[in-house]
């Protein structure tokens, strides 16, 4: 009997093509699109995110170009609430959020491994350019980068563990961006060159105006200040700033200034020179580790999606899910709520959620 995947089909063009990848191997396939209409312009068919109405449909006639059913999976409730809200908590904690990893963690990982339980399929699978490797030496399967390093999304699959990897397929991991174009294309798929969903799938405009339309309490009117403390101007919440931020700040100054760190407690944005921007040593919360961690071992670590991997040690790990971080040569713009993960050679190691930095 053939075993059976749940493959969430965004409607793009690697979530296609790695339902057909799977298919042509043998398996039992299901395709599912996960509805979020976390807002109106989600409805709208020329929405650019991934949730809108025709994403579902171009899943759709996908599914039947290469002969699979598909199924609509309303999520809405779930994404709101573990997406959605933590979202917009995240920015009012005076923290930049990273709503693909946590989409990953609960939605795509989480709820939709439920679904896969419910239609008695074994794996579920994406199209995430990454992929699943067996550590030999523990016996355990990790999260690697993908081929196509310029595509690569191991960073935002950190927080997977044991048991969501074992149950996970990357088919597209092996292969370059334009070898699956060219391959969707080949097999008549109307999707193959559909363009890469490049914003946050549910956030229309700028992500300020979306969080002020939830209608909660914002922050008011505040300091603008130095390093030393000295009151520069006046910011209308911190919630518009974000670690590194260089315009709209509303200062002038013969150089520019950057957003250095934001201190939720004084309700302040604090602002300084590009030098201040880079930090040697960052703590780290919620750790999730894949691979055993090993005290006082050098790893690459990305402090971005698309960030280069740079030499860090990691000097202490902790029962308690905290854990610090240092760099040899300091790093720009290291940003609370931002996640920091450690590799060895191409494997996920392990990772966690940058609390400060310093």
């Amino acid at each position: 009997m053939k075993e059976r995947v749940l493959v969430a089909m965004s409607g793009g063009v690697d979530s296609s093509v790695a339902a057909h990848l799977l298919k042509k191997e043998g398996y039992d396939v299901v395709g599912a699109t996960i509805k979020t209409w976390a807002s109106d312009s989600c409805r709208d068919e020329r929405a650019k995110g991934c949730c809108s109405i025709k994403d579902i449909d171009d899943a759709r006639s996908v599914a039947g170009r290469i002969g699979i059913p598909h199924y609509v999976l309303d999520l809405s409730a779930d994404f709101k609430t573990k997406v959605i809200d933590y979202f917009v908590e995240t920015y009012l904690e005076a923290k930049t959020p990273n709503p693909c990893i946590a989409c990953n963690n609960d939605i795509k990982f989480g709820v939709f491994v439920n679904k896969a339980d419910e239609l008695g399929a074994s794996f579920v699978a994406t199209g995430h350019y990454a992929r699943k490797v067996r550590d030999e030496a523990s016996g355990r399967w990790t999260i690697a980068e993908g081929r196509d390093l310029s595509k690569d999304q191991s960073y935002v699959l950190f927080g997977l563990n044991a048991a969501q990897i074992e149950r996970t397929l990357l088919p597209v991991g092996d292969f370059t961006k334009d070898e699956i174009r060219a391959l969707a294309q080949e097999l008549g798929l109307r999707v193959f060159d559909k363009p890469d969903s490049q914003e946050i799938c549910f956030v229309p405009g700028h992500y300020a105006e979306f969080i002020e339309s939830r209608g909660i309490a914002l922050p008011g009117k505040g300091p603008l200040l130095d390093r030393e403390g000295r009151v520069l101007g006046e910011h209308d919440g911190y919630h518009l700033f974000t670690i590194g931020q260089r315009k709209r700040i509303g200062l002038t100054h013969p150089e520019p200034y950057y957003v250095t760190s934001i201190d939720r407690v004084r309700n302040a944005v604090v602002v300084g020179s590009e030098e201040d921007l880079y930090n040697s040593v960052l703590e780290i919360r919620d750790t999730n580790w894949i691979l055993p961690p090993e005290k006082g071992r050098q790893y690459g670590i990305k402090i971005r999606s698309h960030h280069t991997a740079v030499p860090g040690i990691l000097e202490e790990f902790l029962p308690d899910g905290t854990a610090r971080l240092a760099f040899g040569t300091p790093e720009r713009a290291p940003t609370p709520g931002q996640a920091a993960v450690l590799y060895d050679g191409p494997r996920v190691a392990g990772g966690g959620w940058i609390e400060k930095t310093r």
